[in-house]
């Protein structure tokens, strides 16, 4: 039997909800959607919160939003999904690559502090994995520097930072609901701000540039260009269900990883995952840290325990040697992330049985 990285949670309540919508014949966003962003909004301590069709597209209107465009540079950590950057270059910005901290994984401040220049509209750090950033000193740039901090938030849903949680610091912060994520909409995305401004303009360009033209349809007005990026009301209410049951499934992984740190923790050579002083992690994914990375992850899929890499080194792929792109310096601590970091199996109804399986298992293979 194979050991998955990742189980979808689903009850009969959340196929209940689907059920529902399903009958009720409005399957595009609706009630549903926006039910969702109201739960959403409040779980994180945000205004607002903006659902859309994926996390990626959710990163373009936050980036438009904020006035992003030709000519702006926008930094970007080079250890994250391709995703991060080529939101910026969708806007037509240029996505300015630097390295990452040793420890945390997340973005370097020093090669931040290096990549800065006149053109630098925006940062759009990555809270990696579930591990918050350090907002303070991001906070601290912005004023500074007079930029936008653009969260790339996709693994982050429940994380907290100094007892606030993830989605209520930057200027714009955007969640993924893609299958990999534990609250999961099959694909999706949610965008969290305190701006009511920002907030109406994406809502706006989701909608094709429409303005509220709720009391009659001969009322709408589409003020500007705009695109669809809307979630369906299918979709939001399996994320819907989920989010009912987060504090409990938060509760679980966290345990989960508190096992694993045990465990781990003893076996020569594996490195732990770090967190972020006054961070608490939301573990959508446990990871460690290991040499002959690539040879062990084989060994375990032959095992019928899945494994996987922990994310991408940018510098390393065609589109981000390109000229729409600036590599800024060098990446010796992206170069090891990529090289080294490898992803366990953790979800719902995992039992301690089953993750001694992936522990012993990988004792083996070292």
């Amino acid at each position: 039997m194979i050991i998955p990285l990742i189980k979808p949670y689903m009850t009969e309540a959340i196929k209940a909800r689907v059920a529902a919508v399903l009958d009720s014949g409005y399957l595009t966003e609706g009630p549903t959607a926006h039910e969702l962003e109201r739960i959403f909004a409040a779980y994180v301590g945000a205004p607002y919160a903006i659902a859309t069709s994926s996390c990626t597209t959710g990163l373009e209107l936050a980036l438009r939003a904020v006035g992003v465009g030709p000519g702006d540079e926008v930094i970007v950590p080079d250890y994250t999904y391709p995703a991060t950057a080529s939101a910026v270059a969708m806007t037509g910005g240029t996505p300015v690559i630097v390295d990452i901290e040793e420890d945390t994984q997340l973005i370097s401040r020093s090669a931040v502090e290096a990549a800065l220049s006149p053109r630098t509209r925006a940062i759009c750090p990555v809270s990696l994995f579930g591990n918050p950033l350090d907002y303070h000193w991001l906070n601290k740039l912005k004023k500074n520097r007079e930029i936008y901090i653009i969260e790339d938030a996709a693994c982050s849903i429940g994380a907290a930072w100094n007892d606030a949680k993830v989605g209520s610091f930057a200027d714009i912060s955007v969640f993924s609901l893609h299958p990999r994520k534990f609250i999961t909409t099959g694909e999706g995305g949610m965008i969290t701000t305190s701006n009511g401004l920002w907030a109406e303009w994406m809502n706006s360009f989701k909608h094709f540039g429409m303005s509220d033209g709720s009391a009659a349809r001969k009322s709408i007005r589409f003020e500007r260009m705009g695109s669809n990026y809307k979630l369906s009301d299918i979709q939001a209410a399996v994320g819907l269900g989920q989010m009912q049951d987060i504090d409990m499934l938060l509760t679980e992984r966290r345990a989960q990883a508190a096992l694993y740190n045990d465990m781990f923790a003893s076996l020569p050579g594996v490195g732990l995952p770090t967190v972020s002083e006054r961070g608490e992690h939301s573990w959508q994914t446990y990871s460690i840290r290991l040499d002959r990375r690539d040879e062990i992850m084989q060994k375990m899929h032959a095992k019928s325990i899945e494994v996987q890499i922990g994310t991408y080194a940018l510098h390393h792929h065609p589109a981000y040697q390109s000229p729409a792109c600036r590599l800024c310096g060098t990446f010796p601590h992206s170069e090891a992330a990529f090289a080294r970091t490898l992803a366990l199996p953790m979800y719902h109804g995992m039992t301690q049985e089953t993750q001694e399986k992936v522990f012993l298992s990988l004792k083996e293979c070292l």
